[in-house]
């Protein structure tokens, strides 16, 4: 079975917890192991506070959130309008200028998910965050795959 739902949301800090509450609630009544769930969770949260934080824009500006389980694995994308990533290739230099700005949030993304990607738009025009986690199951679990 597969399912998807996508949400635009103001670009302020109030709307990272109402993303994380609404993913939090899907994966509960989806079934999904309590630990994935969290890991899922705190991911989503670094990805859409950076989203809120560098996405740029004026007030009113917008990210979107998408969140997909297809199978036995979710997938989630956080886009936003904002200038994107740097074009310096990954590697400890990048890391190390991200540490001294005080942000971990991709790391951590990195850690808590089994596939991620960070990117551009093609064109420019907003960074694209996405990582995949492969889900377990409770054993009432409504979406069970397996």
């Amino acid at each position: 079975m597969s399912i998807w739902w996508s949400l635009q949301l103001r670009r302020e800090a109030s709307s990272v917890p109402l993303a994380r509450r609404l993913l939090l609630g899907a994966m509960e009544t989806a079934g999904v192991d309590t630990d994935i769930t969290h890991e899922l969770c705190v991911a989503l949260t670094e990805a859409c506070a950076n989203a809120v934080q560098h996405g740029g824009g004026g007030g009113g500006a917008v990210y979107r959130v998408t969140a997909s389980i297809d199978g036995d694995v979710c997938r989630i994308e956080v886009t936003d309008s904002g200038p994107g990533f740097p074009a310096d290739p990954p590697g400890p230099r990048r890391e190390s200028q991200a540490l001294a700005q005080g942000g971990r949030g991709l790391q951590l993304i990195e850690a808590l998910s089994d596939a991620s990607r960070f990117g551009n738009h093609p064109g420019g025009g907003g960074a694209v965050v996405s990582f995949d986690k492969v889900l377990k199951w409770r054993e009432d679990a409504l979406l069970r795959a397996s």
